[in-house]
């Protein structure tokens, strides 16, 4: 990746408009690897780029509502949107802050960048249709707070980033899809179905980088990624979706994260 194309990466990363922002990562390009020592920018706004609105809270404070009212499914339409929004940011900071890995890995990267726009682009416009928009509810920040405590090492990012966060999305999306369903609300449900068909190759990238990763280092996949785990008090609960998280690459021994599931 050379210097004008790494400031065009953060140039998305650090940008505020949503809007802006999906039109910046659907420009992009990827060549190959940051150049060594190259600080890509010296632009001083924050990463990531965020608006305003929504307002971030602790998780307990963002409001919940039942799925039987237009609101309530405006409520969950907002709350994946605003998912959708964290990982465009996350996809990008993979590929800008890890220097050094091969041209394929920002190329994967870009391309997670520029799926989670176009996700995040589909439930907005699923949100307006319900009377509402991005922003008009409070969020969390837990997915970028992950992202900070990842930032000093991309295996780990891999690690408890693609195969933690967000393949939880494929184990909680379908009890999602059939709750709308039988509300009745097909379009939510349109949208949801391919984030979920989509999410699970963004999974299997951080997979791939992870053992690439893992490989490179000497490391066994398996017993690294239920160590990472316990290092940083991560628990998974059920429901699993064993058959999408074994189509993003999930050896049986970890598809539950520590012990393979007894009817895996």
């Amino acid at each position: 990746m050379d210097a004008r194309t790494r400031r065009a990466w953060h140039a998305a990363l650090v940008e505020t408009d949503p809007d802006a922002k999906c039109a910046r990562v659907a420009a992009l390009r990827a060549e190959a690897a940051p150049d060594a020592g190259d600080e890509g920018s010296d632009d001083p706004r924050p990463v990531p780029g965020r608006p305003a609105q929504p307002p971030l809270v602790a998780p307990r404070a963002v409001p919940r509502r039942g799925l039987g009212t237009r609101e309530g499914r405006a409520a969950l339409a907002h709350a994946v949107a605003h998912i959708e929004f964290n990982a465009i940011n996350l996809a990008l900071d993979a590929g800008w802050r890890f220097e050094g890995l091969p041209a394929a890995f920002y190329a994967d990267w870009l391309s997670v960048a520029q799926d989670e726009a176009r996700h995040f682009q589909l439930m907005r416009a699923r949100l307006r249709e319900l009377g509402s928009d991005y922003g008009a509810l409070p969020a969390h920040n837990g997915l970028w707070e992950a992202a900070e405590k990842t930032a000093h090492d991309p295996l780990v990012r891999m690690a408890l980033v693609p195969r933690v966060l967000e393949a939880r999305g494929l184990d909680v999306t379908p009890g999602m899809i059939q709750r709308l369903r039988e509300l009745g609300d097909h379009d939510t449900i349109a949208v949801l179905e391919v984030i979920l068909r989509e999410e699970v190759r963004h999974v299997a990238i951080g997979t791939r980088w992870f053992r690439h990763l893992c490989a490179a280092r000497g490391l066994e996949p398996d017993a690294t990624f239920r160590r990472l785990l316990d290092e940083h008090g991560v628990r998974l609960h059920p429901p699993f979706n064993l058959d999408a998280r074994r189509a993003a690459g999930f050896a049986d021994a970890e598809l539950c994260g520590h012990e393979p599931p007894a009817h895996a």
